[in-house]
């Protein structure tokens, strides 16, 4: 798979990465394959510093527009403050093999990942190329 985003998106979404010591999150919008927006969203998770959850107004807000004419839900942002642009063990086991595009922000780089089946019911990530605009 190729997403497309532009420079300007991109560099939004690192300097949030940046700006917070705790994994930043949010949502990926557009239409096809490409990302025409981003909706920064609270991460609620127990533990902000190693893991991330969506806050789930900003999600559902999102569907809801979407359902009403407004950009799709591609996927989501997050950030490893203190690691790699690959999808973690958590990542793996917080999945659902649903296509949906993950955008992961660490070490100054990102990189983007398809989250499918793996056959044997849980989830592969297969990286994507992101075309930046």
């Amino acid at each position: 798979m190729k997403a497309e985003i532009s420079r300007v998106l991109l560099e939004q979404i690192m300097a949030l990465a940046a700006a917070e010591p705790g994994e930043v999150c949010g949502l990926l919008l557009g239409q096809g394959a490409r990302i025409d927006a981003i909706l920064p969203a609270a991460n609620v998770a127990p533990d902000p510093a190693r893991h991330f959850e969506l806050a789930p107004a900003t999600l559902l807000a999102a569907h809801r527009a979407a359902r009403r004419g407004g950009p799709a839900v591609l996927g989501h942002y997050h950030s490893h403050p203190s690691g790699v642009p690959i999808p973690s063990e958590t990542d793996r086991a917080c999945a659902v093999p649903d296509g949906a595009l993950w955008l992961i922000v660490g070490g100054g780089a990102v990189s983007a990942w398809v989250a499918g089946p793996d056959g044997e019911g849980s989830v592969a990530f297969v990286e994507a190329l992101l075309d930046i605009r």
